[in-house]
């Protein structure tokens, strides 16, 4: 899994979808993401098959709801995700929240089989806390491979980022940039003027130099390609102590069901 992926939250439309991925496959990108509720999985399907790159090059994750998470239902919506992206096995699949109708035994049980049968090469989860991140390694056969959660400067998530690293997990972060809230941050800004990028290109090396993949969401081509750019800024020990010891906290998802609440 590359260190940088391309998020597809909120591309619901199939124009906007397909042209926002064709264009990052085309700036460089092998790892997309998705998720049944973002109702785009047809449409990402759609680009990877026209986009003139070779489905074994791109890395394809997409997720579980928390209303599918019974053990029947989450092989049957494994394999639609299956059908609606248009190819015969997932890279990764996750639990998307641990709410509702997930049951570690049987959830899990299920991703399981799904490993089994070649619908995913690898199994994860999302919004797992350090808690039932060790529970759910505990359970399964298949290892867990990645937890995904909201991760930025200004929710660092150190003790999660631990337990990532405890149980060989890979940190996934969505909502990298803090849904833009980084550009306001004074440390980060100062950092991106001494490195001539954006405070976008600063947040998403600081997870990189973390060894945290992150999964930037962008539409356009200049964010697209802006993203990708912090691919080749490193920033100093200092300047990632200095954004380590930043202390405004700000969380961008904070549903009812999360089991932080």
């Amino acid at each position: 899994m590359a260190m940088l992926g391309y998020g597809t939250w909120k591309l619901a439309d199939r124009d906007t979808c397909i042209d926002a991925i064709t264009t990052a496959l085309e700036t460089g990108y092998r790892h997309i993401d998705t998720a049944r509720m973002y109702d785009n999985e047809t449409y990402v399907g759609e680009a990877i098959a026209n986009a003139g790159v070779d489905r074994d090059e791109v890395f394809l994750a997409t997720k579980i709801w928390p209303d599918d998470l019974a053990y029947d239902d989450a092989i049957d919506a494994a394999y639609d995700s299956l059908d609606r992206l248009n190819t015969d096995h997932l890279d990764l699949l996750y639990v998307h929240w641990p709410a509702r109708a997930y049951d570690p035994a049987e959830t899990l049980d299920a991703f399981d089989r799904l490993v089994e049968e070649g619908v995913t090469d690898r199994i994860g989860v999302s919004n797992f806390t350090p808690e039932l991140l060790a529970d759910a390694c505990d359970r399964t056969t298949a290892p867990i491979f990645a937890n995904q959660f909201e991760c930025h400067p200004l929710l660092p998530r150190q003790g999660w980022r631990d337990a990532c690293a405890e149980h060989d997990v890979q940190p996934v972060a969505y909502a990298p940039i803090a849904r833009q809230e980084v550009f306001e941050v004074e440390t980060i800004a100062e950092i991106a003027d001494a490195h001539d990028v954006s405070p976008a290109q600063v947040s998403l090396a600081w997870l990189r130099q973390h060894d945290v993949t992150a999964i930037p969401k962008a539409a356009s081509v200049d964010h697209i390609r802006d993203n990708w750019a912090s691919l080749s800024c490193t920033l100093t020990e200092a300047e990632l102590d200095a954004i380590d010891a930043i202390e405004t906290r700000s969380r961008k998802v904070n549903p009812e069901f999360a089991p932080w609440n």
